[in-house]
C-alpha cells in the first residue's frame, strides 16, 4: 500500500518517537570503540551492589535487564562492560534531539529524556507519512549517531504501541482496522499500560490477550479495576483521544522521588538515609516549580515486590525537606512491618504553584525562604553541575552505595524542557 495515502485521510496522524537504549546509545556515539560490545550503565559499578540502569543489545542478548544487581549481571556477562551515568551528556543529547522534532511540527510533547510524541497531521509539506519519519530517524542517526524507533498511528495510545514493535531502528505503522491482526493477539501484560499486578488482575477474569481486554464486558471490567477498566477497554480498541499537548510538560498535580535500595533491608539507619535522600529531590524539584503541597505520600515495596501506598493530608502547604521528611518518617514509623525493604518512594500531592495557593505559607516561613532564594539556586545549579551538593557538612560516605539513578532525572529534565 502506499503510505502517502495515510496523508489523504481524515484523522490524526500520531509519531511516538522511542530513543534505543538511550544512555548506552549516548556512551557508544561519544566513544565508537564501545558499538557492538556488551555495555550497562549502572550506578556504583566497582560494588557488586550496582544496579543496570539500562544496556545495549549485545549486552541485553546476555540476558542482562535493567533493574538487575550487576553481580548477577556480570555473572550472566563476564564480559560486560559497566560505566556509571553521566547525566549532563544525556541532557545534551536529548535536547538536540527535540530541537530536531521541533523543526518538523511545533507539536511536540515530551514524554521523558528519551521519547516523545509529535503530532504530523498538517505536515504535508514535508512529504509523505512515511518519508517524514524516515528522514527524521535519519537526520538522528546522522547528526548524533543515535538509533531511535518510530510509531506511526491515528491516536498516542498505538503510536506507543507500535514503537515497541520493531527495534532498534525500526518504523512501524499500525492502523484501527489492523488491530485484530497486530494488536490483539499479544498477551494483555505486553500492553503498554497493564502493569504485572493489573495482567495478573485481568488473567484472573480470563483476559489473556489485548483481543480478550477488548471484547470484554465494560462494566465487569469497572469491578475488577474501576474506572481504570474502561479506560484499558478503549485503549485496546484502538480509542484514545488525548491531544499531543506541547505545554503538558508544564502540568503536575504530584512531585514525588523514589528509590530503588541496592540491596533489600532492614537497617533503619540504611533507610533513614534514603528517605533523607530522597526528601532533598522532592524538595529541589518543588523549588524549581516554586510549588508547595498538601499531602505526603510514602511508597514502601517490599522484598517479594508487595507495595503500599500511605499518605497524610496537611491544614497547610508545606514546600520544605524537614517538613516533608517529618510527615514521611510518621508514616514509615506507623506502616512499616519491619520486613526487608526493597523500594521506598516519597511524593507530594495537592501540589500548587504558590503564586496560586490561597492560603499563604506562614510569613515569617515565606520570608525566610525568599531571603535564601539566590543561594537556593546557586546551590541547584552546583547541584547539576557536580552531581551533589557540595557545600553539605554531612559525611556522605556511607550513604553513597544506596543512591543509584532514579527517574527524577527524567523527571527534571522535563522541568528545564520548555526553559
Amino acid at each position: 500500500m502506499d503510505m502517502s495515502r495515510l496523508n489523504q485521510k481524515k484523522g490524526r496522524i500520531i509519531f511516538h518517537i522511542d530513543m534505543n537504549c538511550f544512555y548506552a546509545s549516548v556512551e557508544m556515539a561519544y566513544n565508537p570503540e564501545l558499538k557492538g560490545k556488551p555495555l550497562a550503565i549502572a550506578g556504583n559499578p566497582e560494588e557488586r551492589k550496582g544496579i543496570v540502569v539500562t544496556s545495549s543489545y549485545e549486552a541485553r542478548a546476555k540476558g542482562i535487564k535493567t533493574t538487575m544487581n550487576l553481580w548477577q549481571a556480570r555473572k550472566l556477562c563476564p564480559e560486560l562492560i559497566v560505566m556509571r551515568p553521566n547525566f549532563e551528556r544525556y541532557r545534551t543529547a536529548s535536547r538536540e534531539i527535540f530541537k530536531m522534532l521541533s523543526e518538523v511540527t511545533p507539536l511536540v510533547q515530551p514524554v521523558s529524556i528519551d521519547e516523545g510524541y509529535m503530532d504530523v497531521t498538517n505536515c504535508h509539506e514535508q512529504g509523505n507519512t512515511l518519508d517524514i519519519a524516515k528522514n527524521l530517524q535519519n537526520k538522528i542517526l546522522e547528526k548524533l549517531d543515535l538509533p531511535c524507533s518510530i510509531g506511526i498511528a491515528p491516536n498516542k495510545f498505538l503510536a506507543k504501541m507500535a514503537s515497541d514493535m520493531k527495534k532498534p531502528l525500526g518504523i512501524t505503522i499500525l492502523r484501527k482496522r489492523e488491530l485484530h491482526q497486530i494488536l490483539w493477539p499479544l498477551l494483555v501484560g505486553e500492553m503498554y499500560g497493564v502493569g504485572e499486578k493489573t495482567a495478573e488482575k485481568l488473567n484472573a477474569i480470563e483476559v489473556n490477550t489485548i483481543g480478550d481486554l477488548a471484547k470484554k464486558d465494560v462494566y465487569q471490567l469497572k469491578q475488577v479495576l474501576g474506572i481504570n477498566g474502561e479506560r484499558l477497554n478503549n485503549r485496546a480498541n484502538g480509542i484514545d483521544d488525548r491531544p499531543v499537548d506541547p505545554d503538558a510538560v508544564n502540568d503536575f498535580k504530584s512531585i514525588g522521588s523514589s528509590q530503588t535500595l541496592a540491596y533489600d533491608t532492614t537497617d533503619d539507619t540504611e533507610i533513614l538515609k534514603v528517605m533523607e535522600h530522597l526528601g532533598a529531590n522532592v524538595e529541589r524539584r518543588m523549588k524549581r516549580k516554586n510549588a508547595a503541597g498538601m499531602t505526603v505520600q510514602l511508597m514502601i515495596r517490599f522484598h517479594d515486590r508487595r507495595t503500599i501506598t500511605r499518605s497524610r493530608k496537611l491544614q497547610t502547604f508545606i514546600d520544605t525537606k524537614e517538613d516533608i521528611l517529618h510527615v514521611a518518617n510518621e508514616l514509615l514509623q506507623k506502616h512499616w512491618n519491619l520486613e526487608p525493604i526493597r523500594l521506598l518512594g516519597i511524593t507530594v500531592q495537592d501540589v500548587a504553584e504558590k503564586q496560586t495557593i490561597s492560603q499563604q505559607l506562614d510569613l515569617f516561613t515565606y520570608e525566610k525562604t525568599a531571603s535564601k532564594e539566590k543561594l537556593y539556586k546557586t546551590v541547584d545549579s552546583l547541584t547539576e553541575k557536580f552531581g551533589k551538593n557540595i557545600f553539605k557538612t554531612l559525611n556522605e560516605n556511607d550513604n553513597k552505595d544506596l543512591i543509584q539513578p532514579t527517574t527524577s532525572f527524567q523527571k527534571d529534565f522535563l522541568d528545564d524542557f520548555k526553559r
